[in-house]
């Protein structure tokens, strides 16, 4: 298939199976679900051929001209088919999970049209080469997310979805005030005419800080970060979805996309980005410290570790870069998987508080041990994928001699050690609290946990080809010829 139409049918195959979705599942449950799983499945399969294309130099485009610049453009780089790579795997399994998980549940129907939809939402975000275009999907992801976290209907999870919603969709509008003023500073949309415009005329202040509201709104970094815990009220698939494989890591690909990949910032731009990511790091570290339930201690973590993928890009050299990307890869790996355990303990014992679990490394042995893998990764012990990811953003800090934010966010991964040994020993360990018969979740979950849980360890023993995969990445986008 030619290239740039593999492109279009990334996006395409999808959005367009999310509205059939709801039809096949009004006839047969299981071929809704095999159809939901098999329309994530294909733009993985679609991606993984576009990689070695992409990097060796091809660049598929897909443009179909708009009214007053509003473009239909799409563009794959390295950074685009990274980002669409970890996110449609992850997908992928968090689709699978799902099988067990929200069998249970009424609104299934609408439940796996709003992934799949949010999914090509997501597709279609990664590669727009235009700045309305990537709002359009950006906004797509907010409705569908609102969806989702409200999914069990009753009156507070409805008003922590809201919540949500509402942070995030203002922080979108301040955003799109700063793509307005970047269209009046360069008279396009086109990211890659802005690219070329803005090596002559310097990006404004405003548009930055305006831009980075909305960046920081959608990852939930401070002081924007109290939506992500309230979302934990979601299924623990769709927590897996959105706090650890895509939704918050949009605002993180938008910072690359924008401010490295596109537009010099100014320098004391910079040290705000990583003033603001090393506090988000160390506040939610210290929030999910003193946290008692399961699901928003590993929300409180994932804020914390968005901050460190904020580090890495916001140092900016190669290293730390692609120290950032592989982040994201391995973070993706473990945070999924721990939001995918939780949801095993949560449903089985009926209660996310870890001061009434304990014990249950006895009843629920491979979640337990997939839970302690996937927290390795996240605390960066070595061998595992977290480590390697850690070395490089601290190595390209280094590098480029911040030492003084690297201390601090030492200090945040030393944090992550005591928080998730914390978690896993008042889970797993110790005397159980709970009445005899908790079992472990259905087979196709457990499997899915213990699959991302090899991953993440595998991650680690095999890393040269993530971390080139990252570095090839991080080339390709900046556009340096190995």
């Amino acid at each position: 298939m030619n290239p740039n139409l593999m492109l279009l049918n990334i996006i395409c195959v999808p959005i367009i199976g999310a509205l059939l979705t709801p039809l096949i599942g009004r006839f047969s449950k299981g071929a809704r679900n095999i159809f939901s799983f098999l329309v994530v499945l294909v733009p993985l399969i679609l991606v993984l051929r576009l990689i070695p294309q992409v990097l060796s130099g091809i660049k598929p485009t897909f443009i179909k001209t708009g009214v007053l610049g509003f473009d239909f453009c799409l563009a794959a780089d390295g950074l685009a088919v990274f980002m669409a790579g970890v996110s449609a795997l992850l997908s992928a399994v968090i689709i699978l999970y799902s099988f067990g998980y929200i069998s249970h549940y009424d609104n299934q129907n609408e439940y796996y049209f709003m992934v799949v939809l949010f999914f090509g939402a997501m597709m279609g975000l990664v590669f727009s080469a235009n700045l309305i275009l990537l709002f359009v999907f950006w906004e797509i992801t907010a409705i569908t997310s609102w969806r989702l976290i409200g999914f069990f209907q009753d009156k507070g999870n409805l008003w922590k979805a809201d919540k949500a919603f509402l942070v995030t969709v203002f922080g979108a509008l301040a955003m799109l005030v700063g793509f307005l003023i970047l269209y009046q500073q360069y008279g396009s949309w086109d990211l890659a005419v802005i690219k070329q415009r803005s090596s002559i005329v310097p990006v404004s202040e405003i548009a930055v800080l305006l831009i980075l509201v909305g960046i920081f709104s959608k990852s939930a970094t401070l002081p924007f970060h109290t939506w992500l815990p309230d979302a934990g009220v979601a299924p623990s698939p769709v927590t897996a979805l959105l706090h650890a494989a895509i939704l918050v890591k949009i605002g993180v690909y938008v910072f690359a996309r924008l401010f490295i990949s596109t537009i010099p910032y100014p320098q004391s731009w910079h040290t705000i980005v990583l003033v603001v990511a090393a506090l988000s790091a160390l506040v939610s570290a210290g929030a999910a410290l003193k946290e008692t339930d399961l699901k928003r201690l590993i929300a409180y973590s994932t804020v914390s570790h968005i901050g460190f993928i904020f580090f890495g890009l916001a140092v900016g050299n190669q290293m730390a870069i692609a120290g950032g990307l592989l982040y994201i890869l391995m973070h993706g790996i473990s945070k999924a998987g721990l939001f995918l355990c939780a949801g095993i303990v949560e449903q089985n014992t009926k209660t996310k508080d870890i001061t009434k679990l304990g014990g249950l490394i006895t009843t629920m042995p491979v979640t337990a041990i997939s839970f302690l893998f996937c927290a390795f990764s996240v605390m960066g012990i070595p061998p595992f994928g977290g480590f390697f990811s850690k070395y490089m953003v601290f190595a390209g800090a280094i590098e480029s001699r911040q030492l003084a934010i690297g201390g601090v966010f030492l200090f945040g991964a030393f944090l992550t050690i005591l928080y998730l040994f914390r978690a896993f020993n008042l889970v797993f360990l110790g005397e159980p609290r709970l009445p005899p018969g908790v079992k472990e979740g259905s087979f196709i979950m457990v499997a899915s946990v213990a699959f991302l849980a090899l991953l993440s360890l595998l991650g680690g023993i095999f890393v040269n080809y993530p971390a080139a995969f990252a570095q090839a990445a991080v080339n390709n986008m900046l556009g340096i010829i190995r």
